[in-house]
C-alpha cells in the first residue's frame, strides 16, 4: 500500500518533456545514422580504392566501428544515469555526440592528409557510437518512470518513432542534395553539408535536455545503501532470462532496421535506380513505421503487449521473403517504397510496444545500465555488420535476395524472444483473474 501511495505521489511527465527527450533522442540518431546514407561518397572521401565494392566495403566497416564502442558507453554512461540521475546523463551523450559529428564533417579528405583521414574518421566513428551507446537506456528510464501507468506505452514509443523521423529528416536532406548536387559535388562536399546540419541542431537539443526535470528516485530496499556491485549483482538475479529475451529482439530489430536504411545503397549498387530513388525508398517507409510505432504504443497500452507483439512479429517474418521477390522482379521505386512500407509497419507495431515491456521488467535502479547494455550489444553485434554482411553476401552468393534471407534468420529469432516474453501492460494484467495484492506485487516487480 506504501508503494502505491509514493508511485502516485510522483509528478508525471509534461507532453513538453517527452517531446523534449523525443527530439534529442531524434537529433542523436541523424548524426549517427547520416553516415549510412552518404556510405559511397564517405568511402571516395576517406577509402579510396581500385574498385567500388572495395571502397564501399571500407566505408561500410567504418560505420560499423562505431556500434563497437556502443556497448561500452552504453554501460558507463548508463551507470551514470543509475547513480546520479537520467538527466545529467542525457545531457553528457548528447553533447559527446556533437563534438564528435563536428569533427567528422572537418575531417580533411585522403587526397588531402592521406591515412590520417580514415585514422580520423574511424576515431570520430567510435566517439558517436559511445554517445549514441549512453542515449537510449537512460532516455528510456526517464520516460518509463514518470509516464502514467496507462500511457507508459504510447509515451515510451515516442523513443523509437523519433529514431524513425531521424532517418526520414536525414533520408530527406540526402534526397534534396542528391537532386540538386552532382555527383561530383557530392563526393567532394555534399555528405559534409549533411553532417553539418546535425551539428547546427546540437545547442537547442542541449537547452531542451536542460529544462528536463529529473526521474531518478531513491533506490528501492533490495539496492539502497548497498553499493555498485550489489546493484549488478541485483540486476542479474533472476533476470537472465529477459536479458536473453531483450538481445533476441534487438537483435532482429537492429538487422531489421539497418537493412531498411540499406535499400538506400541497394537501390544503386543493385537496382540502378539513383540515388533519388535509394533516398524516397527509405524515407517514405521510416515515416510511415514513425506512425505505426506510436500506434503500437498506444495499442499496447490497451490491448497488452504481447499479443500486439507476437502477430506483427508473425506477420513479417512469413512476409520477407515474398515481399522482397516483388522488389527484385519490379525492379522499380514504386515496388521498393510499397514493400519496405509494408515490413516498416510490421515492425514498427513491435517495437512500439517491446520498449516498454522490456524497461518495466528491469529493477529501476539498475535500469540505465541494463537497458543500454542489452540494446548497445544487440546493435553492435547486428547492427553495425548488417550492411557489411549484406554486401559482402550479395557479393559472394551472386543473389539479390540475399538480404531477405539475412533479414528472415533474425525475424525468426526476434519471434522465438517473443513467444517468451511475460506481460508488464497494467490494462492486460487487470483482464486477468488477479486479486489486488497480485496485481501490485507483479506490477511493482516489474517496475522495480
Amino acid at each position: 500500500m506504501v508503494c502505491v501511495q509514493v508511485m502516485s505521489a510522483r509528478p508525471l511527465l509534461r507532453p513538453r518533456d517527452v517531446f523534449a527527450v523525443a527530439l534529442g533522442n531524434a537529433l542523436e540518431f541523424y548524426d549517427f545514422l547520416i553516415y549510412a546514407f552518404f556510405a559511397i561518397q564517405i568511402g571516395h572521401a576517406f577509402f579510396p580504392a581500385g574498385d567500388q565494392y572495395s571502397s564501399l566495403m571500407l566505408s561500410l566497416a567504418t560505420f560499423g566501428a562505431g556500434f563497437a564502442a556502443r556497448p561500452v558507453g552504453a554501460y558507463l554512461i548508463g551507470a551514470y544515469a543509475d547513480r546520479v540521475g537520467r538527466k545529467p546523463a542525457m545531457i553528457l551523450a548528447y553533447l559527446m555526440m556533437g563534438f564528435a559529428i563536428v569533427g567528422l564533417a572537418l575531417t580533411p579528405s585522403y587526397a588531402t592528409i592521406g591515412i590520417v583521414a580514415p585514422v580520423l574518421a574511424i576515431l570520430a566513428r567510435l566517439a558517436q557510437g559511445f554517445a549514441l551507446g549512453g542515449e537510449t537506456g537512460p532516455n528510456t528510464a526517464f520516460i518509463v518512470e514518470g509516464a502514467a501507468p496507462h500511457q507508459r506505452g504510447l509515451m515510451v514509443a515516442w523513443q523509437g518513432a523519433s529514431q524513425n523521423l531521424a532517418v526520414v529528416v536525414g533520408a530527406s536532406v540526402g534526397l534534396v542534395l542528391s537532386v540538386t548536387m552532382s555527383q561530383a559535388a557530392l563526393d567532394a562536399y555534399g555528405w559534409r553539408i549533411a553532417f553539418l546540419l546535425g551539428a547546427v541542431t546540437v545547442p537547442f537539443g542541449l537547452w531542451l535536455r536542460r529544462s528536463l526535470p529529473e526521474t531518478l528516485d531513491a533506490a528501492g530496499p533490495d539496492v539502497a545503501d548497498a553499493g555498485e556491485s550489489a546493484a549488478v549483482r541485483v540486476t542479474l538475479r533472476g533476470r537472465g532470462r529477459i536479458l536473453i529475451i531483450g538481445l533476441m529482439v534487438f537483435a532482429a530489430n537492429a538487422i531489421g532496421s539497418y537493412v531498411a536504411g540499406y535499400m538506400a545503397t541497394f537501390a544503386q549498387s543493385e537496382l540502378h535506380l539513383g540515388p533519388a530513388a535509394g533516398f524516397t525508398a527509405v524515407l517514405v517507409p521510416y515515416l510511415i513505421g514513425a506512425a505505426a510505432i506510436l500506434f503500437g504504443g498506444w495499442l499496447s497500452d490497451r490491448i497488452g503487449q504481447r499479443p500486439l507483439m507476437i502477430w506483427s512479429s508473425f506477420a513479417n517474418l512469413i512476409l520477407v521473403l515474398p515481399l522482397f521477390g516483388l522488389i527484385l522482379s519490379a525492379r522499380t521505386a514504386i515496388a521498393l517504397v510499397c514493400v519496405i512500407s509494408v515490413m516498416a509497419v510490421l515492425s514498427g507495431l513491435t517495437a512500439g510496444a517491446f520498449y516498454t515491456a522490456f524497461s518495466e521488467s528491469l529493477p529501476k535502479r539498475v535500469r540505465g545500465r541494463g537497458f543500454a547494455s542489452i540494446y548497445a550489444i544487440a546493435m553492435a553485434a547486428f547492427g553495425g555488420s548488417t550492411q557489411l554482411v549484406v554486401t559482402w553476401l550479395i557479393h559472394v552468393t551472386g543473389s539479390e535476395m540475399a538480404p531477405a534471407w539475412y533479414l528472415t534468420g533474425a525475424n525468426l529469432i526476434g519471434f522465438a524472444g517473443l513467444l517468451l516474453i511475460r506481460e508488464t501492460a497494467p490494462a492486460r494484467i487487470a483482464q486477468a483473474d488477479l486479486g489486488p495484492a497480485d496485481f501490485i506485487s507483479r506490477r511493482d516487480g516489474a517496475l522495480g
